[in-house]
C-alpha cells in the first residue's frame, strides 16, 4: 500500500492539529506520513497572525521539498484575519508557488476545509465554540456568514496566548457549547480552531445535541481525504467523517 504524504503549515506554537489530524487519518486503514513546518506566532492577535502569514512562502518551500501530495494550511483565524473570501486566495497562491517548482500537490487551508464541510453536510444555520478573543471571533462569525452561512450562536473562550488554547479543557468547551441556542441549527462547530482540543468531543457532542458536529480538525481531515479521493468513512468522529459509511441492509 503506498504512502501517502500529508504536508502541516502551523503556527509555532501549535501541537495540537499534529495530533489529532493523523489520530483521524490513521483510522481509515490507509498509510500516511505527516510532514511539518512552522511559522513563529505566539500570542493570537492581528499584529502577530499577519506577521505568521508573511512567514508563508519559506514553509511551503520546505512542504515542497518533502514531495507532499496534499498541504494543509493549518491556521484557520490567520486566513479569516486576512478579509472575506481569503482562503481561496491564499489555497490559489500556496498551489501556483508549488507549481512553479513543477508540484501538482493539492492544497487545501483549515479555514476552506471548515467551510466545505458545513456545505457538505448541507449546514445553513450553525453555532460556533471558538478560543479567540471577542474581537477575533467576530472576525470568524462575520467570514462564515459572508460565505452565505447563517451563524446563530456563539461563543468564545477569550484566550489569547496560542500555546494555553492547546491546554483548553474539554470541559470548558462542552460547558460552552450548552450555552448556545441550538434552536433551527443545522451544525455544531465544537471547536472552530485547529488548536483547540475536539476530536475527543464531536461524537460526544453529536449524541448530545442531536445535531451534526465538526471541528476545524475533522473538517480538515475531511477535505484531506475528499481532495485525494479516498473513502470517508472514519469512525468516532461524527457524521461528517462517516459520509461514505456503508449503509445497513434491512
Amino acid at each position: 500500500m503506498p504512502t501517502t504524504r500529508v504536508g502541516l503549515i502551523v503556527p509555532s506554537t501549535n501541537t495540537t492539529v499534529e495530533t489529532e489530524i493523523p489520530r483521524l487519518l490513521s483510522r481509515t486503514g490507509d498509510e500516511f506520513s505527516f510532514h511539518s513546518s512552522r511559522m513563529r506566532m505566539h500570542s493570537v492577535t492581528p499584529e502577530q497572525l499577519r506577521a505568521m502569514n508573511a512567514q508563508r512562502e519559506r514553509c511551503v518551500l520546505e512542504i515542497g521539498d518533502t514531495g507532499a501530495d496534499v498541504v494543509l494550511y493549518a491556521c484557520l483565524v490567520a486566513i479569516m484575519a486576512m478579509g472575506h473570501g481569503h482562503h481561496r486566495d491564499a489555497e490559489f497562491r500556496i498551489a501556483e508557488q508549488l507549481g512553479s517548482g513543477g508540484s501538482d500537490t493539492r492544497v487545501l487551508s483549515s479555514a476552506g476545509a471548515l467551510l466545505q464541510g458545513l456545505t457538505d453536510l448541507s449546514a445553513r444555520r450553525v453555532a460556533l465554540v471558538m478560543p479567540y478573543t471577542q474581537p477575533l471571533a467576530r472576525l470568524v462569525v462575520d467570514y462564515i456568514e459572508a460565505e452565505g452561512f447563517e451563524v446563530a450562536d456563539w461563543r468564545a473562550l477569550d484566550v489569547a496566548d496560542n500555546a494555553e488554547v492547546a491546554c483548553i479543557p474539554g470541559t470548558t468547551v462542552m460547558e460552552a457549547a450548552r450555552r448556545l441556542d441550538l434552536t433551527g441549527v443545522d451544525a455544531l462547530v465544537i471547536s472552530c480552531c485547529v488548536q483547540m482540543p475536539s476530536l475527543d468531543l464531536v461524537e460526544a457532542a453529536e449524541v448530545e445535541f442531536g445535531i451534526p458536529t465538526l471541528s476545524a480538525a475533522t473538517a480538515g481531515a475531511y477535505s484531506i481525504l475528499r481532495r485525494l479521493g479516498l473513502p470517508v468513512d472514519v469512525p468516532g468522529a461524527g457524521s461528517l467523517l462517516r459520509r461514505d459509511a456503508a449503509v445497513p441492509v434491512s
